[in-house]
C-alpha cells in the first residue's frame, strides 16, 4: 500500500515531547532533548500499538489523497506515505511514498497488512509541523523487507525519524555531513545498504528506508518535518499526495491551523473525492482556528469495480489570514518573536520592465512556441502606467523598440503582434543582452521618461549556457552587478535542464531579484506566466524593518520589494522578555509617497486566544527563527567570499545540529537491523541543494532518453483507445488518467500515431452498431487498424475478422480463432485466440490490439470491435503525433477548483493543460489491457467536446483518406 506524500507543509508547530523506549530505558529524543519543549505531552511507542499519540492536540492534520498528477505553479506543501511491497528484489518502483514490502520470493501483497496510516499537520502562525506515521504487519511465515518512503517538500527540514520493530526503537541522529558521509562510505564499502534522499518532481524529494521484518512481526515508522509556509498570490497552500494501494485498517488525515491574527478563508479539496467521500471531508472554521479531517473506513477506501483503493491523489488546503493594520502582526513566545508584514490596501508601484528573451537555436520547437504564448499573456497583464521594452538575443541583439513604451492598449497589441513572430536562431550572448537592457532602463530613467516613483526590472528568459561573447559565468555576474549598481531588479527564468541554474540564481540574488527554474513540459507557458504574476505587482520598495533595542540575532530586515500577495517575515531573539514596550518601525517607498508605520506592537497572548490548547505550541517561534535563519544563511553563503562562506556555513551548521534539522550541511543517520546475519547497517538521508537536484534530473533524463522534466516518463504512460471510442492516457506513476471521446460517421479514418522519423503510423477506422438508436444517437467503435513501420518494413492490417501481416517480403494471414506467434529480426508477434494481438517492433514500439466479441446475451445489435493499447513507446522520436501519439512523451496538467458535479458520484474540476483552461469531470472507464475479459475500472478526468483543448487542434484535423496513408 502506498501513500504518496505530496505534502509540502511548510513547517508546523504542535510540539510534542517524544519519549522512546530504547534498551529498556526511556529517553527523550530529537529536538525535544535539546530543551526546546518545556511541557511533557508525549507520543508513546508501545508493543502492538505503532504510535499512540497521548492527548495529541488536533493539529492541522492535513488531509490528502488522490490520483497523483499535480503540477503546481503556486507555493505549496507536499508530503505523503506509502505502504506496499515489491514482487522481486531487483524491481524498482517509481514515485512511491510510504511502506512497501519486498519478500525474498514472490508473494501476494496481502501478506503485508497496513494497519494504520496517519498524517497529522499543525500550523501555528504559518509554521507547519507535520507528523507522518504508519504501521505494517508481516503476515507471512518468513521474513520480508518493508520499505517506508515519503515525499516531502524540498524547502522542508526533516526534524525527526524513528522506527519501532518488535518493541525496539531505532532513532535517527542528525550529524555533520562529512562525519555522516564517512559512516555512509564505510557502510557502502562493507557491502551494506545505504540510502539517500532523492529528488522527486519539481517540488519534492523522497526519503526512504527499508528494514527486514521477521514473520508475524510489525514495524512502525514516524517521520517529522517542519517548514515555514510562504504566502504566494494571496494565500498559503498545503498539498499532500497520498497513494494507497490497499485499504488501511485505520486511515486518518487531519490538519489544524491556528492563526491568532484571524482566518480570512480556508478551502479544502481533493482530486479523488467522489460524492460518497465528499461528506467525509470535515471542515470547522472559527475566527482564529480551523480543523480539517478525513478518515474513511476500510470499505469507504475500496475502489468499486477495480482492485486497490480510491485514496489516490492530491488533497489541497489553501488559506489566508486577516490583515487589519499597516504595522503587521507580532507574536512572542519564550524569548523569541516573529513579525509578519503585509499591510492591506496598498497601491501598486508602476514598473519599467525590459523582457530579455533568448531566441538562440536551442529554443527551437516547443520552447519558442511556449515563450510566444506566455509573452502574450504577460503583456496583456501590464497596467497602463507601466512602461516596457522587448529585447531579443542570440549572438546578436535586436529590439522591438530602442526605448521604453507606455503600456497602452494599442502599444500592447503591437507588442503582441511582434512576439508572435519571434523565431529561433544563433548562439547565446547573455552578457550583452543583460547589459543592453540595463543601459536602456538607465537611459529612460536619466531622461525622466518614466515615473520617478517606479520600479526598474529586467526579466531574462534563457534555456542554455552563454556560448557567445563573454562566456564565463563569473565574469558575466561581475559585469551585470557592476552595471546595475543596485538600481534595478533582475529576475531570471531558466528554461529546461540544460541551463546553469546556479549561475542565474547567484546573479539574481546579487541584483535584488530571484531566479526560477521552468521545467520542460506542456505547461511551461503556465509556469512562466505564474512566476511573472508573483513578482509583477510591486507594492513597496526598499523596505526597512526596525525593532526595539532589546532584540538580537535578527533575521533579514531589509527587503528590496514587497509584492502583491506576498509577505515579509522577520524573527529574532529578545534580550529581555518584555513585550510591553516592544516598538516596531517600517520604512519603505510607496507608489505616491514614502510608507511609514511606527508603533508599539500588539502581541498575541496565545494562552488567552487558545486557552484549551495552550500547551501544544511550545517553542514554535524559536524553531521558526532557527528555520528562517538557516535558510537565509545558506542563501547568503552563495554570495560570499570563500572565507565568509566558511563562517556563515559554520553558524548554519551549529543551528542545524542544535535544532536537529536535516539541511544541506547535515545528514540523518539511522542505524537499523540487518537481515538474517543480525549485523547492523546505516542509512543516510541528505538534503539536496537545487544544483544537486538539477544534476540528478539531468542524470535521470539521460537514463530515460531525455524525457521532459516534470512530465511523465513514457515508460509509465499507457495511451489507449477502446470502447465508444474512449481515448485514455493513463499515468501509473501519478495514479491518474485523462480521457476523451471522438465521435464521427462510420467509415471515418483517424490518424492515431505518426512518427516521421521512423515511419511508424497507426490509422484506425470507426464502425457503428448494427442498429441506430431511436433518438438518432449512434455508438461508434474502432473496427479496423492499419499499422505501418517504414524503416522496419512491417505492415499489419487488423480487422475484427482477420489479421494480415507483411514483413521481410513475406505475407501471413491469421484468423482471430488462431493461437500463434511469429518472430523475426525486427518483429515479435503473439496472437491469443479470440482475444488479443501483441506486437513488439525492435527498438521502436510495443502495442496490443484487443478484440471484443459479442458477449451480451439477447443483444443482436452489438458489433465486434477493437481496442488499441500502446505498451511501450519511449523509443519513438520527439516529433511523434496523432490522437494518441501526441501524448507519448508525457502530458503535464494542473487541477484546481475541485467541486461536486451534477451527476451521481461525479466530481468536477478546472484543468490547466497545454495553455488551456478546461472544465473536466471525474469518470470511470474500462481498461482491458490487464484483464482482457472483464476490464479494470480506472478513474480518469474526462475532457468533453471531443478532447478540445487537451488534444492539439480539433478532432477533424486528424482524419485521413486511407487506412495506410503514409506520413
Amino acid at each position: 500500500m502506498i501513500i504518496y506524500p505530496c505534502s509540502r507543509i511548510h513547517g508546523i508547530t504542535s510540539q510534542h515531547t517524544i519519549i522512546l523506549s530504547k534498551n529498556g530505558r526511556m529517553k527523550k529524543w530529537g529536538y525535544i532533548h535539546k530543551g526546546s519543549y518545556p511541557w511533557s505531552r508525549s507520543i508513546n511507542f508501545t508493543m502492538g500499538n505503532a504510535v499512540a499519540f497521548s492527548d495529541m492536540p488536533v493539529v492541522w492534520r492535513v488531509l490528502l489523497l488522490s490520483a497523483c498528477v499535480y503540477i503546481s505553479l503556486l507555493a505549496q506543501t507536499y508530503g505523503a506515505l506509502v505502504i506496499s511491497r515489491r514482487d522481486a528484489p531487483t524491481q524498482e518502483t517509481k514515485e512511491t511514498v510510504g511502506i512497501r514490502s519486498m519478500k525474498k520470493r514472490s508473494s501476494s501483497s496481502a501478506n503485508v497488512e497496513v494497519q494504520s496510516i496517519r498524517i497529522t499537520c499543525t500550523v501555528s502562525s504559518r509554521f507547519a509541523h507535520t507528523v507522518m506515521s504508519s504501521k505494517a504487519l508481516n503476515k507471512e511465515n518468513s521474513s520480508q523487507e518493508i520499505f517506508f518512503e515519503v515525499e516531502l517538500p524540498k524547502m522542508a527540514f526533516i526534524a525527526n525519524f524513528s522506527m519501532e520493530i518488535d518493541g525496539q526503537v531505532y532513532v535517527g541522529e542528525v550529524k555533520e555531513k562529512e562525519s555522516a558521509k564517512e559512516q555512509y562510505e564505510k557502510a557502502v564499502s562493507s557491502g551494506k545498504t545505504a540510502g539517500l534522499v532523492k529528488a522527486s518532481g519539481r517540488k519534492m524529494e523522497k526519503f526512504s528506508v527499508s528494514v527486514n521484518i521477521a514473520a508475524q512481526s510489525s514495524v512502525s515508522f514516524i517521520l517529522i518535518y517542519e517548514e515555514l509556509l510562504q504566502r504566494t498570490l494571496g494565500s498559503y497552500e498545503i498539498l499532500i499526495r497520498v497513494k494507497v494501494e490497499q485499504p488501511a485498517q485505520e486511515f486518518q488525515i487531519e490538519a489544524d491551523i491556528y492563526e491568532p491574527q484571524g482566518i480570512a478563508f480556508v478551502e479544502a479539496s481533493a482530486t479523488f473525492l467522489t460524492n460518497e467521500l465528499i461528506p467525509l471531508v470535515e471542515k470547522t472554521v472559527t475566527d482564529t482556528k480551523a480543523h480539517i479531517s478525513f478518515s474513511p473506513t476500510v470499505e469507504q477506501q475500496k475502489c468499486p469495480g477495480c482492485k486497490g483503493s480510491l485514496i489516490n491523489g492530491d488533497f489541497i488546503i489553501k488559506y489566508d489570514v486577516k490583515r487589519a493594520t499597516s504595522l503587521g502582526e507580532v507574536q512572542a513566545v519564550n524569548g523569541y518573536f516573529v513579525h509578519f508584514f503585509s499591510p492591506p490596501d496598498l497601491a501598486r508601484v508602476p514598473k519599467n520592465v525590459v523582457y530579455v528573451i533568448d531566441t538562440s537555436g536551442s529554443m527551437h520547437g516547443a520552447k519558442i512556441e511556449q515563450t510566444r504564448e506566455s509573452m502574450v499573456a504577460i503583456l496583456q497583464d501590464l497596467h497602463e502606467e507601466d512602461h516596457f521594452g522587448i529585447l531579443l538575443f542570440e549572438r546578436k541583439i535586436s529590439y522591438w523598440k530602442d526605448y521604453l513604451t507606455k503600456a497602452t492598449k494599442r502599444n500592447v497589441s503591437d507588442a503582441i503582434d511582434y512576439v508572435k513572430k519571434i523565431q529561433d536562431r544563433g548562439s547565446t550572448n547573455i552578457n550583452s543582452a543583460i547589459l543592453d537592457a540595463v543601459s536602456l532602463l538607465k537611459k529612460e530613467r536619466k531622461e525622466k521618461k518614466v515615473p520617478e516613483r517606479s520600479m526598474d526590472m529586467i526579466f531574462l528568459l534563457t534555456d542554455g549556457m552563454p556560448n557567445s561573447g563573454v562566456t564565463s559565468p563569473q565574469l558575466i555576474q561581475q559585469n551585470v552587478f557592476s552595471a546595475i549598481g543596485g538600481s534595478m531588479s533582475l529576475f531570471c527564468l531558466g528554461f529546461g535542464n540544460d541551463v546553469d541554474y546556479s549561475f542565474l540564481d547567484v546573479m539574481c540574488r546579487q541584483n535584488k531579484g530571484v531566479a526560477r527554474r521552468i521545467f520542460d513540459g506542456s505547461d511551461a507557458a503556465i509556469q512562466l506566466k505564474g512566476f511573472y504574476e508573483e513578482v509583477s505587482s510591486p507594492l513597496l520598495l526598499e523596505v526597512d524593518l526596525r525593532y526595539s533595542e532589546n532584540t538580537d540575532f535578527l533575521t533579514k530586515t531589509h527587503y528590496s520589494q514587497l509584492f502583491n500577495g506576498s509577505e515579509i517575515v522577520v524573527a529574532g531573539q529578545l534580550k529581555e522578555n518584555d513585550m510591553d514596550n516592544f516598538l516596531v518601525e517600517v520604512f519603505a517607498h510607496g507608489s505616491e509617497e514614502n510608507f511609514v508605520a511606527q508603533g508599539k506592537a500588539s502581541v498575541t497572548d496565545w494562552q488567552t486566544v487558545y486557552p484549551e490548547k495552550g500547551y501544544i505550541f511550545g517553542d514554535f517561534i524559536e524553531r521558526m527563527w532557527a528555520y528562517l535563519t538557516i535558510q537565509q544563511q545558506l542563501e547568503n553563503s552563495a554570495l560570499s567570499t570563500t572565507e565568509e562562506r566558511g563562517n556563515i556555513e559554520a553558524k548554519a551548521l551549529n543551528l542545524s545540529l542544535k535544532y536537529n534539522f536535516v539541511t544541506p550541511l547535515t545528514s540523518l543517520v539511522v542505524t537499523k537491523p540487518e537481515n538474517e546475519n543480525g549485523a547492523n547497517r546505516s542509512l543516510i538521508a541528505d538534503k539536496m541543494t537545487e544544483s544537486q537536484r538539477q544534476q540528478a534530473e539531468r542524470h535521470m533524463a539521460g537514463a530515460h532518453a531525455s524525457p521532459a522534466v516534470g512530465s511523465p516518463v513514457t515508460d509509465d504512460l499507457l495511451a489507449a483507445v477502446d470502447g465508444d471510442p474512449h481515448f485514455m492516457i493513463e499515468l501509473p506513476d501519478k495514479n491518474d488518467a485523462l480521457c476523451f471521446n471522438i465521435n464521427d460517421k462510420p467509415g471515418t479514418i483517424f490518424s492515431l500515431v505518426r512518427d516521421p522519423k521512423s515511419g511508424f503510423v497507426v490509422n484506425g477506422q470507426i464502425i457503428s452498431k448494427k442498429k441506430v438508436a431511436l433518438d438518432g444517437n449512434m455508438n461508434t467503435y474502432f473496427g479496423h487498424f492499419g499499422i505501418t513501420h517504414q524503416k522496419l518494413g512491417v505492415r499489419l492490417d487488423v480487422s475484427v475478422q482477420e489479421i494480415s501481416v507483411f514483413y521481410s517480403d513475406k505475407q501471413v494471414k491469421l484468423l482471430w480463432s488462431d493461437a500463434t506467434s511469429l518472430r523475426d529480426a525486427n518483429m515479435e508477434l503473439k496472437l491469443v485466440k479470440n482475444c488479443s494481438l501483441t506486437v513488439t517492433l525492435r527498438h521502436s514500439v510495443k502495442f496490443r490490439v484487443i478484440r471484443h466479441t459479442k458477449v451480451w446475451k439477447r443483444r443482436h445489435d452489438h458489433q465486434d470491435y477493437l481496442g488499441f493499447y500502446t505498451l511501450d513507446s519511449h523509443h519513438l522520436s520527439a516529433s511523434v503525433h496523432g490522437l494518441l501519439g501526441q501524448f507519448y512523451h508525457g502530458v503535464v496538467f494542473e487541477l484546481t477548483d475541485l467541486r461536486p458535479g451534477e451527476g451521481q458520484e461525479k466530481l468536477d474540476a478546472t484543468m490547466y493543460v497545454k495553455g488551456q483552461r478546461l472544465n473536466v469531470t471525474r469518470h470511470w472507464q474500462k481498461d482491458f489491457n490487464k484483464d482482457l475479459k472483464n476490464g479494470e475500472s480506472i478513474a480518469c478526468w474526462f475532457v468533453d467536446n471531443e478532447g478540445r483543448g487537451l488534444i492539439d487542434g480539433a478532432a477533424s484535423d486528424y482524419t485521413v483518406s486511407d487506412l495506410f496513408t503514409a506520413i
